[in-house]
């Protein structure tokens, strides 16, 4: 029976025998025992006689998860996802930390409302950091109190949902975060480009008579941030990049030292725009249907139109998500980041263009990055790192499997399926093209900040 607990709990002491220890920040793989003791990673010598002891054989375990992008739509929008939902998604899917953004209603643009959304999470179950609002409002024109904004901790700053369509606000901020060593954190798209637009421009979207987003509508931001970047010295990062030709700027801008970084949700790797249609294939799979034939017969047409694959920005065309697999894998990429995006039935189960863009991902994040690993498209030592090590890095905390470090751990059954259902999930919303899939990589435990925040099967660990 699967149980959740809160970073508020009483700090755990148990000891995992047997289990496949994986630790990115040394680079370590291998068969052993771990030990915790009051929250703290431990020598197994140090633990009490009558501690909790688990037979792990066959299970994995290394640093938790950290994402740099999730929605809880606290506040304003507790009918799609609460803090305190919204945490118990992200343990029960290995998380220990997430970055909340700020497009709520009213948006995390001054201090008061970033104060009240870290009090509402004290007793979570993970650590939430909080991205602020770039701007006023999120309205592009007037930077927020980003000076008192960093004395809170927060993670970074960004107008997410958009971009910062001035390049001359883009450029005041860049110049004002490089000395306070945080991100602006970009939603690369050219409104002028991409107002209208609801999928990925291509014959799959000529073949649905829907509106294209076309590729240069993250291009255009991508390329005149960088520059903006390279001019003050400032810290960009990228979130949600989706084409090949981003990645290649971003690839270009890392050879000449701009301080520049990025992630990639699982749903850009692994799904394409032939899920629009109703092909569920995965982006490494040989195309078949739509993806092979797009101006074809849908592979089923029940499912082509599924409101539950609008996102922003949208799916990616197969080779441009193919060339995100490669970018992960070789380091361009550095971190992955679910974009876990909630929304109620009422603003999901509508005509396709009619539909909030968004998906759900803190539960089904880590299966398909295993799915990609399994498919030989990934190292499960850089999964592990673009999930757990690296995001966690750039938001200056720490994850380790060495004595002595707190205990912030997700241990889980690489071989194991489950099923995809909303009976199963513990996000308020159920918005994913993958109810119904089974797929690979069953969370046992999730340890936040030294407590247990999810345990499922392991239930002799108190």
């Amino acid at each position: 029976m699967s149980r959740f607990g809160s970073i508020a709990d009483t700090p755990a002491t148990f000891a995992l025998t047997g289990a496949r220890l994986i630790d990115p920040s040394s680079g370590t793989d291998v068969i052993g025992d771990l030990a915790v003791l009051n929250g703290r990673i431990a020598e197994s010598t140090e633990l009490p006689p009558d501690v909790s002891r688990v037979d792990a054989t066959g299970l994995i375990a290394t640093p938790g998860l950290c994402d740099l992008h999730a929605h809880l739509r606290e506040p304003g929008m507790e009918g799609a996802e609460t803090i305190a939902t919204g945490t118990r998604a992200a343990a029960h899917g290995g998380y220990t930390t997430v970055c909340a953004m700020p497009n709520t209603d009213p948006p995390l643009d001054e201090q008061a409302r970033v104060a009240w959304v870290l009090e509402r999470a004290r007793d979570a179950a993970c650590r939430v950091r909080v991205v602020a609002a770039a701007t006023r409002g999120r309205e592009g024109e007037r930077a927020t109190e980003i000076g008192e904004l960093a004395r809170m901790g927060i993670a970074g700053v960004s107008d997410d949902g958009q971009a910062v369509a001035s390049g001359r606000v883009a450029r005041g901020l860049l110049a004002y975060l490089g000395p306070l060593g945080l991100p602006l954190i970009e939603h690369a798209e050219d409104p002028g480009l991409a107002n209208g637009t609801v999928m990925r421009a291509g014959p799959i979207a000529t073949r649905l008579g829907l509106a294209g987003w076309p590729p240069s509508a993250e291009r255009t931001i991508v390329e005149r941030d960088i520059a903006l970047a390279e001019e003050t010295g400032g810290w960009i990062h990228f979130t949600h990049l989706s084409t090949a030709a981003a990645i290649e700027a971003v690839r270009r801008a890392k050879a000449r030292g701009v301080r520049v970084t990025c992630d990639v949700t699982p749903h850009h790797l692994a799904l394409t725009d032939a899920w629009v249609a109703g092909d569920r294939g995965f982006a490494w799979e040989e195309p078949a249907g739509v993806a092979a034939e797009p101006f074809g017969t849908t592979v089923a047409p029940r499912r082509a139109y599924d409101s539950a694959c609008r996102v922003n920005p949208p799916l990616a065309s197969r080779a441009d998500a193919l060339a995100l697999l490669a970018g992960l894998a070789d380091g361009t990429i550095d971190a992955m980041a679910t974009d876990h995006a909630p929304h109620p039935p009422e603003r999901k189960e509508v005509e396709f263009a009619a539909a909030a863009p968004g998906m759900i991902g803190l539960e089904t994040a880590l299966s398909l990055g295993l799915a990609a690993v399994a498919a030989g498209c990934l190292g499960m030592l850089r999964l592990l790192e673009a999930m757990a090590t690296t995001p966690a890095r750039l938001i200056g905390e720490e994850r380790s499997l060495r004595p002595g470090s707190t205990a912030d751990l997700v241990v889980f059954d690489a071989r194991a399926t489950w099923r995809v259902e909303a009976a199963g999930l513990a996000s308020a919303s159920v918005n994913t093209p993958l109810l119904g899939m089974e797929l690979p990589g069953v969370v046992r435990l999730t340890v936040a900040s030294g407590r247990i925040t999810y345990a499922d099967g392991l239930d002799t660990i108190n």
